[in-house]
């Protein structure tokens, strides 16, 4: 699972004041999981953010769950 963020999402210092965002983008990672806990499914995330593909999305939830397992 931690390859598939790697892929997606990165950190850099340049983009977002370094928040983690999907790579060649400047959508951070908290704003799709914010949406998807508002309720937004993943095909109006798709249609808002035309950059965005499924894969991308479900990178974002594995960097969440990631970040709660390792809190624990």
């Amino acid at each position: 699972m931690e390859s598939n963020r790697k892929k997606y999402i990165e950190t850099n210092p340049k983009v977002m004041f370094g928040k983690q965002v999907l790579i060649g983008t400047r959508i951070p990672v908290d704003l799709i999981l914010e949406k998807l806990s508002l309720g937004e499914t993943p095909e109006q995330l798709l249609l808002s953010y035309p950059s965005l593909n499924k894969e991308s999305i479900f990178a974002c939830l594995a960097f969440a769950s990631e970040s709660v397992r390792n809190k624990m």
